[in-house]
């Protein structure tokens, strides 16, 4: 496969994770599919939400640069030497991109989500409970190996799950993300040092 037929493919492969990113975060609004928590999202929604990194790092900060990149491996202008020499410029951007989304997600994985928790001593409030949680326990002890804590989140009704999925979905998006763009970035170079193989194309 020549290099611009790579960079056609790379392209056209980083869409659907894109779309798959900027769906999740858009979902991460409604936790538990409440919709009641973009109407008071300081107390409601997770942090790392709010930092749209699935939205903005792992969606469009990657999707422009996949679409220059499809473009760079057609017949045209940018079928060159010069057009590959973008695409690494472009796909070092979608790699930044992809890193914030995956590391946002993973934060919020960590930290787990915002609820209305039910303590032992019986007291309830909304609050981040396995952030605060996390300050005195190791991290064996996480609250993801502790399903029977996750109970305890009573409002949105099962928004411990809700955030688990789809900052999980997120990090994986995002992380094959970083493996193409990377690739993109290796086939750029050689594509700018050898050519686009497009004087071979008929």
């Amino acid at each position: 496969m020549c290099t611009g037929d790579c960079s056609k493919f790379i392209g056209v492969s980083l869409y659907p994770f894109c779309a798959l990113c900027i769906i999740c975060n858009i979902l991460l609004l409604f936790p538990g599919w409440d919709i009641d928590a973009v109407n008071d999202p300081q107390q409601k929604l997770t942090p790392e939400v709010l930092y749209l990194g699935g939205f903005f790092g792992s969606g469009f900060l990657v999707l422009i640069p996949a679409i220059c990149i499809q473009y760079t491996g057609r017949r045209g202008k940018c079928n060159n030497r010069l057009g590959m020499l973008v695409s690494i410029l472009l796909a070092a951007v979608a790699v930044c991109g992809s890193i914030y989304g995956f590391v946002t997600s993973l934060l919020g994985l960590i930290h787990g989500p915002q609820c209305y928790y039910r303590f032992i001593n019986g007291q309830q409030r909304w609050t981040s409970p396995f952030k605060i949680e996390r300050e005195f326990i190791d991290l064996e002890r996480s609250y993801l190996f502790h399903k029977e804590s996750w109970s305890r989140c009573t409002i949105p009704v099962g928004v411990v799950e809700f955030n688990v999925i789809f900052f999980s979905t997120i990090m994986v998006a995002s992380a094959i993300q970083v493996v193409l763009c990377t690739i993109q970035m290796i086939n750029g170079l050689l594509g700018f040092l050898c050519g686009t193989c497009q004087r071979g194309r008929h």
